[in-house]
């Protein structure tokens, strides 16, 4: 309490009317529409803007942790609605709107928002060519996420039927508008890829004004299809709408009707090209066994196949002649090879030691080892002489 009657600092008068201030219930949780101006984005991250209208302002901040979730990026002129609450920044003594949440005010903020959101997942490459994904020819099983009532889900499922009944249509329905929408969308695009549930989903609602078509446009329901691992084809509104989704989807329909048409390939044309191709193998079929049967008979009429015998003649007469050939070679080879046989056997006779003893000499041995020197001997050692026709033993009696 502030006594009348006793002086008191500024920091505590700001520090009290702060407090009455926030202790207000009729402060908490205010909407305030207006208009923005000074609008600026602090390094912090922090955003700080004066909220006017033709006759007043009032200054305003919102924290990073707030202004993180918003979709847009608010510029000076732009009318919004804001939520939050009355405080006071006790530095200067000034009060100041705390702002929660901020929504644009009216059809131009919208288009701002959108066009400001586009431009910042463009940049990202979300809508790049070189991520978009072919569809699959013939689906199993095709997903839709939209609202389980409503003539977009009867139209689809009426198309499908008709045109390709052997596709399983798996319907996740979701709220294709309000508060909630957006979130649910993304859930649903997550769960069928968490699930493997679908070869191809389709995204669908049908027309409405912006407002009502601008869960497709929500960050969160964007990049859940740019990021989906099946193939996506947006099919929202009518053929003049056109949402984030759509850039951001593998493919875009004009309406949800064209998005089954394209999905699905349609049966009974399925069938008559199958029909048309078996005409078309049936005809090649033949064509290509008479063409062999005309090169089978051409083939027949040759000599080589009238008189197959003369095949193995010149290969006959070549093995003959390779014979001659080897015979000869091998007679040259022969008589070359007994020509330096007699000689070896010439030389090793001119050194046989019999023919060396037919002459008259005698081979002396001592202990079995010839004695080529008197430096071998000793008086008394016995001798074997070996002769010609025989051998004897001497004894040495003297030695010159």
């Amino acid at each position: 309490m502030i006594s009348p009657l006793q002086p008191i600092t500024v920091s505590q008068l700001n520090r009290y009317a702060r407090a009455l201030l926030e202790e207000d219930h009729n402060l908490r949780g205010i909407c305030v529409m207006g208009e923005i101006s000074n609008f600026k984005s602090h390094g912090s991250g922090h955003w700080y803007l004066t909220l006017k209208d033709e006759c007043a302002a009032v200054a305003a901040v919102m924290f990073r942790e707030s202004n993180s979730r918003q979709g847009f990026l608010p510029q000076d002129g732009m009318r919004v609605l804001v939520r939050g609450r009355v405080s006071l920044y006790e530095r200067d003594g000034k009060y100041q709107l705390t702002i929660d949440d901020m929504q644009p005010d009216g059809l131009g903020a919208l288009y701002m928002a959108y066009e400001q959101l586009k431009a910042r997942l463009e940049a990202e490459g979300l809508f790049a060519r070189a991520r978009k994904r072919s569809l699959p020819a013939f689906p199993r099983r095709i997903g839709l996420v939209t609202s389980q009532t409503g003539a977009v889900v009867r139209d689809i499922l009426h198309i499908l039927g008709r045109r390709y009944p052997l596709a399983e249509v798996i319907l996740c329905p979701v709220p294709v508008q309000g508060a909630v929408a957006a979130k649910k969308i993304a859930d649903a695009v997550g769960l069928f890829n968490e699930n493997e549930a679908a070869d191809v989903l389709i995204l669908g609602r049908g027309g409405g004004s912006l407002e009502d078509l601008w869960a497709f446009n929500e960050e969160i329901v964007v990049r859940a299809v740019a990021n989906s691992q099946i193939p996506v084809i947006s099919a929202v509104g009518h053929e003049t709408d056109v949402t984030i989704c759509d850039f951001a989807a593998d493919l875009s329909a004009p309406t949800p009707s064209a998005a089954a048409e394209l999905v699905a390939p349609e049966l009974r044309i399925i069938q008559s090209n199958l029909k048309e191709l078996q005409r078309q193998f049936s005809k090649a079929v033949f064509r290509e066994t008479m063409r062999q049967c005309d090169r089978l008979n051409a083939l027949m009429r040759r000599r080589v196949m009238q008189r197959p015998e003369e095949l193995i003649h010149a290969p006959r007469q070549r093995l003959d002649t390779l014979q001659l050939r080897v015979w000869d070679a091998m007679q040259a080879n022969i008589g070359t090879e007994k020509s330096k046989l007699a000689y070896v056997e010439t030389k090793l006779s001119a050194m046989d030691p019999a023919k060396v003893l037919s002459r008259g000499y005698a081979l002396a041995l001592k202990q079995g080892k010839s004695v080529t020197s008197v430096g071998q001997l000793n008086l008394g050692d016995v001798l074997d002489l070996r002769l010609q026709n025989g051998s004897c033993q001497v004894i040495v009696w003297g030695i010159n």
